[in-house]
Formats: C-alpha cells, sequence, structure tokens
C-alpha cells in the first residue's frame, strides 16, 4: 500500500488530479494483498482434503469445499480458495505414492517454487515417500511441517484403557511420531497433532501461530489474517496488524483531501471505511459464514454468538451509509467531519488543512471500528 499512496503523491505532484483518482477509485474496487500459496501433500486418504477445509473454515457442505472421502485421482495439485481472501490458496497435491515418482521429480512436477511452504499430512505414521519428500523440500530451501491428522481417532481408541489419560495419549503419539522422524533422518523435525473436525482442540493453534512466527514479514499478515480465532493470541495479533495499516489508510485519507476535486474526499473517505471495516470483520471472524462454521464445530447456537457483538458493523452489510451512522455517534470525529469540509473552501490553506484533519478523522475512526469489533471476537471466543 506504501507504493500506492507513493504513486498517487507523484500524480498530484505532477498536477494530475484526475489520474489519482482514477488510482484511488481502481484501488477500492480491488483487494490489496500479497498472495500466499500452501501446500498440502500425504498419502491418499491422510485427511488432505478435510485439513483443506478445516483451514479455510468451511464445511464439507459448503460449494467450494475440497470434496473428501473420495479415492485420489488426480495427478495435478487442485487450488482450493479461502472465501474471504481469494489471495490465498491451498493446494491439494497428489500423493507422492500415487505419483510413482522420485521426490525431486515430483516437487519438479507439482511446481514446488511457487509455494512458500509445505505441509505433509499423515493419519497414522509417517512412512519413507513421506521423509524422502521433506529431505527433498529442505535440500530446496523450502519450510515444511508435520502433520498427525485424525488425532481424535486415536483418543477415541485409547478411551478403553482403564489408565486413559489424553495428555498422556497425546505426549506419547508425539514423542513417538518425533523419534519415528528423527530415526528416519530427519533434524527437529517440527509435528502437530489435530483434529480437522476439532480446530480449536489439540494443537492446531500451535501450527497456526508456529506458521505465523516463521512465513516472511510480508506474508505474515496475509496468513494472520485466514487464521480461525483459536486463541485470544491470534486475536490479539490480527489486532496488531490491522492496526498498523491504520496509518497508511489514513495517510490515503490526507492525500485525498489535498486533490481539488468535489466530492471526492468524502466519497473515498466514506468507501476506505468500508473497506476496512469488511477487512476486520472477515478477518476478526464474525460474518456470517464464518459464525455459522463455529456454531457447528463448537454446538454453540448461532443465535448465541450472534447476540454477543456490539458493533452494528458486524450485524449485516456494511454500507457507507452504515459507515457514516457510525461516525455521527462517535463524539472523537462527528465534529471534525463538520470542520474537515468547512475548510477545504477556505483559500490558500483551506486544503492544506482539510488533509491534516482528513488523517486524523480516518485514524480515529478507524481506530475505534477496530476496538470494538476485536472485543467482539474476544466475547465470541470466550
Amino acid at each position: 500500500m506504501e507504493d500506492f499512496i507513493s504513486a498517487v503523491k507523484n500524480e498530484l505532484k505532477n498536477n494530475n488530479a484526475a489520474a489519482a483518482a482514477a488510482q484511488i477509485k481502481q484501488y477500492l474496487k480491488e483487494p490489496w494483498k500479497i498472495p500466499l500459496n500452501i501446500a498440502i501433500t500425504g498419502e491418499s486418504g491422510s485427511g488432505k482434503s478435510t485439513f483443506v477445509n478445516a483451514f479455510r473454515g468451511i464445511g464439507e457442505g459448503h460449494k467450494e469445499a475440497a470434496p473428501t472421502g473420495a479415492q485420489e485421482s488426480s495427478k495435478d495439485p487442485i487450488p482450493y480458495f479461502h472465501p474471504d481472501y481469494p489471495n490465498v490458496k491451498l493446494w491439494d497435491l497428489p500423493g507422492i505414492g500415487t505419483m510413482k515418482l522420485r521426490a525431486a521429480r515430483y516437487l519438479e512436477r507439482v511446481k514446488f517454487k511457487s509455494f512458500d511452504f509445505f505441509i505433509v499430512i499423515s493419519d497414522t505414521g509417517f512412512r519413507e515417500n513421506d521423509v524422502k519428500l521433506a529431505q527433498e523440500i529442505r535440500r530446496m530451501k523450502k519450510k515444511f511441517y508435520f502433520v498427525r491428522s485424525k488425532i481424535d481417532n486415536d483418543i477415541r481408541a485409547a478411551e478403553r484403557k482403564v489408565d486413559f489419560s489424553t495428555e498422556r495419549t497425546l505426549e506419547k503419539i508425539k514423542d513417538t511420531t518425533v523419534k519415528g522422524l528423527i530415526d528416519a533422518g530427519i533434524r527437529s523435525p517440527q509435528v502437530f497433532l489435530l483434529s480437522n473436525f476439532e480446530p480449536h482442540l489439540y494443537e492446531f493453534p500451535t501450527l497456526q501461530e508456529t506458521l505465523g512466527r516463521e512465513l516472511p514479514a510480508h506474508k505474515r499478515d496475509t496468513l494472520l489474517y485466514v487464521m480461525s480465532n483459536t486463541s485470544l493470541e491470534i486475536i490479539e495479533k490480527k489486532k496488531e496488524a490491522f492496526q498498523s495499516e491504520i496509518k497508511l489508510y489514513a495517510g490515503l485519507s490526507g492525500t485525498v483531501a489535498a486533490v481539488p476535486v468535489p466530492g471526492l474526499s468524502v466519497a473515498v473517505d466514506a468507501s476506505l471505511m468500508v473497506k476496512a471495516s469488511k477487512e476486520y470483520v472477515d478477518g476478526f471472524g464474525l460474518n456470517k459464514r464464518s459464525l455459522e462454521k463455529l456454531a457447528n464445530t463448537t454446538g454453540v447456537p448461532y443465535t448465541f454468538l450472534h447476540a454477543v457483538i456490539r458493533s452494528p458493523l458486524a450485524k449485516g452489510e456494511i454500507t457507507a451509509e452504515l459507515v457514516v451512522k457510525v461516525l455521527s455517534q462517535l463524539a472523537c470525529t462527528a465534529a471534525l467531519i463538520t470542520l474537515e469540509e468547512g475548510l477545504r473552501w477556505i483559500p490558500l490553506i483551506g486544503l492544506v488543512a482539510s488533509a491534516g484533519l482528513s488523517y486524523i478523522v480516518t485514524y480515529k475512526a478507524l481506530t475505534s471500528f477496530l476496538d470494538t469489533l476485536a472485543e467482539d471476537a474476544q466475547r465470541v471466543f470466550e
């Protein structure tokens, strides 16, 4: 977004207000997010498709869900887009065993260079093909993570024992899996135990936090936004990421206010706030689809989850009219908006003063929106 603002400022320096306005309007129409490509690999039947759906926060009945339970037939990677962030794609790779290729040839076939990192999935234990693939991925300097899926099945099987303990069962599975990988030649393997049907349990949150910590900085926020709210820490990190963008939105607002085009500043400010508010609602999982999915996985009725939300921005469709209404109820911004519009028409200093006020109004408004929606996300989680 910094590059975009610089481009707008350059147009203004060249006295090309119309071109600057056109760029801004185009920006408001298009998502401005960094692409993220995640490769999911493992043997057929290991739970890859279910993981793809769980990571994207959609149920098996969803029209965009990856088909589960079917025998693997495709020899090519299949992309699945995140429903709220189309720039994020999870690629279901064919199992290396079904391809009957050496690890290096397999990675070449699936175009490994296009992926940001790999998740290797097994529902029982990692086999020779998984190990060879991981070693080749490491040789090619890409990140990979091992996921032991269907842990809920292991827990149910262990419950029959007299001395059953969930903690001891998980610890034994983890130790056995890690030791097996080390013995096979994998140094310091990162293994995560999870259930695709209960992502709020076991190590799904730990996997998310690890991915967010180890990705390059410019990819980190993109991944963070698509994560489910499996912990209060993730909600707080999302808030911090959104907060860091507010200065950019405010800077764009101030830049637009300096353009002598009647009505442009007000229209763009409202559009910016609509765009940002939608990102907050989707990122915090407060939209209808996310709440319904959460209700299905936790057993907490949708009406209960929706009832604890207080911000009107998360109660229905976000429009410019709704944003203006919410702004009018904020004491920190209502008077400043009126003052900003009045200053614009004062000769010489008007546009400069209006630009400064526009920055302040946008910054305060978005901070208020973000604070309220983050609190809503915390209430839903709790």
